[in-house]
């Protein structure tokens, strides 16, 4: 049986911890890592001059969120390669794995990594996504494969010998 000054220790205690966790759980919830994306088009002629251009923000879906919390296991996934374009105009969602309509896919031409920023690099060459261009998205594979992220955008109408030199960067912050 315990006494009274030994249950008043034992509240202390109990008092002592809890205050602990509550305080390692407000410093947990202001190191979340923060991601956003920002895609830039930029459509060519065949001259090379300007024809549009499309600045969007965008969002990481769900598959990308768990692609990159792999990326620090024992079974790394395959790195993200590739960017699709496509003529889906459904707004995205965090559920996406796909684009809603994908048109043409590439390899990417460049991939580099700052202190927190990724950028992705992706030219479609004349012939290669032509059509009226609504939607974006980056992956792992050349065809399905796992999506990182996606956005839609204002149409950009990309003719047979158009460039389309695409740039997305995906920022890491905190919140």
């Amino acid at each position: 049986m315990l006494t009274r000054e030994d249950w008043n220790r034992l509240t202390r205690i109990i008092k002592k911890a809890m205050l602990a966790r509550k305080k390692q759980q407000r410093l947990l919830s202001r190191s979340r890592i923060g991601m956003r994306g920002h895609l830039c088009l930029e459509l060519r002629g065949a001259d090379g001059r300007l024809k549009a251009v499309r600045e969007v923000d965008n969002l990481v879906v769900t598959t990308g969120l768990e692609f990159l919390a792999a990326c620090d296991s024992d079974a790394p996934a395959t790195p993200m390669g590739w960017m699709a374009v496509g003529t889906g105009a459904v707004a995205p969602a965090a559920g996406d794995t796909t684009l809603g309509s994908e048109l043409a896919r590439v390899a990417l031409t460049t991939k580099t990594q700052t202190t927190v920023n990724n950028a992705y690099v992706a030219t479609f060459s004349p012939g290669t996504g032509t059509g009226a261009l609504t939607e974006a998205g980056i992956f792992n594979a050349a065809g399905a494969g796992t999506m990182l992220s996606r956005l839609t955008y204002a149409v950009i109408n990309k003719s047979a010998d158009d460039t389309l030199l695409a740039t997305w960067t995906i920022t890491f912050s905190a919140p």
